[in-house]
């Protein structure tokens, strides 16, 4: 019988790979072809405008 707790993978940003091992409140998430993405704060500052546009990240 394993006991041990599930290990958490940490969240990373999928523009500069930053990593968190809880989500941030001030990250950004968005889902892509059904797969979750998180952008930390800077990145998400940065690309604001594409963002709220709704263009595909590989645009930005």
């Amino acid at each position: 019988m394993n006991d041990a707790p599930p290990v958490k993978e940490p969240i990373v940003c999928s523009r500069c790979g930053k990593t968190a091992e809880e989500l941030p409140l001030t990250w950004t998430c968005s889902v892509e072809n059904g797969a979750r993405h998180y952008l930390c704060e800077e990145c998400a500052r940065e690309n604001i405008r594409s963002i709220e546009g709704r263009l595909d990240s590989s645009w930005w």
